[in-house]
């Protein structure tokens, strides 16, 4: 990132400026002289800050992952169903933030070897979390009896592919659409009883 203040300044207009394109015209159809435009700069001066529309897309992944870790965070309670649920929510409404840079990130993802490798990187560190969440409930004396990693990766792919299917892929047929608090809720209590259900037998 340009280390003056006026450099600073100029990158976050590329990026504001490249959010609201990619909503307008999708990511596909965004051309940098579109970007330059909404951002008030000559499509010379992008390359001062990127050198291809790629990597600004990385740019606004980082942000979209910083922004759902950094709300996940505040939401953490002594109660882990708060905590899931906090963690969700962060999730939710963050992809619907982000929303056009996602449907931007999934299809370069598909096309793109080295993005494909960059996507794998974000999800890992909504796994990292989830992990130690799981560790957390285990070391509370919760026995998971399922290998971590892989639970991991299937509550961050649930989320991810959930997120996918209501928002950006038009939903599924012969179900209503969920309001954000049911979708929220239904989410946490999948994740919450996966981890923390205790059999009636046991209770």
């Amino acid at each position: 990132m340009p280390a003056t203040p006026k450099g600073r300044r100029t990158e976050a207009a590329f990026l504001d400026a490249a959010r609201q394109v990619f909503a307008e015209k999708g990511y596909f159809n965004a051309k940098i002289s579109d970007i330059a435009q909404a951002a008030g700069k000559s499509p010379g001066s992008f390359y001062n800050y990127y050198e291809n529309k790629e990597e600004l897309l990385e740019a606004l992944l980082e942000q979209f992952s910083i922004e759902v870790l950094e709300a996940s965070f505040k939401s953490q309670s002594d109660d882990p169903l708060e905590s899931i649920r906090g963690a969700v929510r962060a999730y939710w409404t963050t992809y619907r933030k982000y929303l056009a840079e996602m449907v931007g990130v999934f299809q370069m993802s598909m096309t793109d070897a080295a993005f494909a490798e960059r996507w794998r990187e974000n999800r890992a560190a909504g796994i990292r979390t989830v992990l130690a969440g799981i560790k957390n409930a285990e070391k509370a004396g919760h026995h998971v009896e399922l290998d971590p990693g892989t639970l991991a990766s299937a509550i961050v792919s649930m989320l991810e592919s959930f997120c996918w299917v209501w928002m950006a892929a038009g939903g599924d047929a012969n179900v209503n659409a969920p309001d954000d608090e049911t979708a929220i809720e239904t989410l946490s209590a999948l994740w919450y009883r996966t981890i923390y259900f205790v059999p009636p037998s046991l209770a």
